[in-house]
Order: C-alpha cells, then structure tokens, then sequence
C-alpha cells in the first residue's frame, strides 16, 4: 500500500506543479506549507503519525509546522490561528475533541483553507477530507477474535473506554458490539472511561477486577489502557486468567505480545496515516477534488503472526 501512495504521491506533485496557482503560491510546489496540529504527541500513535507526515513533506519539497496541542482544546484553536498566522495553506487536524474541533475548523473555512482531520473527526465545519483506520471494522476484527478465543465463546468481558464522544470510540464501540452478537455467552459487566491513558487503564482495572474477581477478558480501546491494565493484572497475579485486547499497533503493544502479556491488538499504520494526510494536503493545494473519507487497513496481531508486525 505504501508503494501506492508513493506512486500516488508522484502524481499529485505533477498535478501540483500545474495547479498550484489555486493555493495562492505562484506555482511552486515546495511553496506549500502544511500546518500539522496534534492532540497531544505525549500519545506514541500520534507522535508517528506526525513522524510520517513531516518526513513524507521533507521527501516531498514541502514545508510542515506543527503544533502539540497537550490534550488541551483552547490551546489548540491558539495552536491553528498561528499556523495560519504563519502561512498554512493546508491544516491537517487531530482534534483533542471532537465538539471542540469545530471552532477550529470554522476558523479555517473562513480563511478558506482546507482541513484535513486525522484519526478523531470534526463534530462540525467543512472538513475537506477525514483520514483514519477502519475503527468499526477493527473494533469487529478484535471482538470476534476474543470471542474466538475464550473457552467456549464465553466470559465476562470488561471495556475501557477512550475519550467519550471521539470517533474512534465510538466507532471501535460499534465494531466490538458488532461481533459479540455472534457471541452470547460474553458478558460485559463493566466499562469505564481510561481515556486512552496508560495510568487511568491501570487504576480503572484495579477498580474494576475489585468488584469483578472473576474477570475474563479486558478491551482496552487503545494500547495505553490495555498495557496498564496488563500491569495491574500482573500485579494481582491474574494475567495468567485473562485475556488483554486492546487496538493501535504501538510498538510497546507488539512487544508486550511477544513476551506473552498482552493477547491481541488491531494494528493500525500511524505512517502511513500521515503520508496520506500529505498526499491529501498537496491534491487540496492543486485544487483537486479529493475523497471526505479515506479508511486505511487494519489488521489483528496475536502470539500465532507477532512476528509478521515486529520486522
């Protein structure tokens, strides 16, 4: 798929070097600067995205600033006014939230600049085009493969929950309720916002298998949760008992597999994530029309292909 959007890329420079007039640069195409502004790149998944952004654009003669919003909703507004200050003729947008998103967006559209939003949506403005993995589609592979593996499809299954209200919750929410429907005897008996968090997963675990000793299976809606659920787990010598599932690929998830802790995590590509989103900003500056919304693949990592993601 990279090779595609390489080949993808390449084209799209061309239509860019025509067209670029439309972007208000005088027709160079190395003229083009991309604002990127991140949720917070404390967030591993986040900071690769931006890593493969801004290293697509140096590929590509394009200039990138970018921004951390520190999971803080008026410093990103702030962060966007100055990238326009700056002379951003794209945003690429992952919103802290997605209600909070919309001013953001507005500002741009009133500068008519487009904005690409990345792995969480807009709740409003006119986004030119959403870039994210298949959540529902994710959320569906991870849950089915947990009712695969429980002993005879059965278990008391406990969730925590990303930042209410975002996308990807929602939609991972979606693809997991999909699946357990096939799966009856999989009981959830608690759901608990960690909020993508690696402490909260581990203090919300230690909550919840309080009131739930005879806990089977964990889905930890990103990495972070799950590997501080792994950790309260271990400490409460329960590991063993449970099954640990979780979505986002980081690397620490993928080792975590390897040494036989986590189960299982839908692995998304945080680079080519990014590289999208730069192909997507360079068709925008030519004034092409471009797809409102690009799913990317998934797939799920376990003990039986670990090997096939750690390369």
């Amino acid at each position: 798929m990279k090779k595609l959007i390489a080949v993808g890329a390449i084209a799209l420079s061309a239509v860019a070097l025509a067209g670029c007039n439309a972007a208000g640069n005088g027709g160079d195409p190395d003229a083009v600067t991309v604002g990127i502004s991140m949720s917070t790149l404390e967030n591993p998944f986040f900071g690769t995205v931006k890593d493969g952004a801004v290293a697509y654009a140096d590929e590509e003669g394009l200039k990138t600033l970018v921004a951390d919003a520190q999971n803080d909703t008026q410093k990103q507004l702030n962060d966007v006014q100055d990238l326009i200050t700056k002379g951003a003729d794209v945003i690429v947008l992952n919103p802290v939230e997605p209600e909070s998103a919309t001013p953001i967006v507005e500002l741009a559209n009133s500068r008519d600049i487009p904005v690409i939003t990345v792995d969480r949506s807009s709740a409003g403005g006119e986004v030119a085009s959403h870039i994210a993995s298949d959540n529902v589609l994710g959320g569906e592979l991870i849950c089915e493969w947990l009712g695969e593996h429980l002993e005879g499809g059965e278990g008391k299954l406990a969730v925590l929950e990303g930042i209410s209200g975002t996308s990807p919750e929602l939609d991972r929410d979606k693809g997991c309720n999909q699946a357990l429907e096939a799966f009856p005897g999989i009981e959830e008996v608690a759901s608990q916002p960690a909020d993508w968090d690696r402490e909260k997963g581990y203090t919300v675990t230690q909550n919840i298998l309080q009131a739930n000793p005879g806990l089977d299976a964990v889905f930890g809606r990103n990495d972070l949760a799950a590997l501080g659920a792994v950790e309260a787990l271990q400490q409460a010598g329960k590991l063993a008992d449970v099954t640990v599932i979780s979505f986002d690929g980081i690397a620490d998830a993928l080792e975590s597999i390897k040494a036989g802790e986590l189960s299982a995590t839908v692995v998304q590509d945080p680079i080519l994530m990014g590289e999208t989103a730069i192909d997507t900003a360079v068709a925008l500056a030519a004034g092409e029309d471009v797809e409102k919304i690009q799913n990317l693949e998934v797939k799920v990592a376990d003990a039986d292909n670990i090997d096939e993601f750690l390369k």
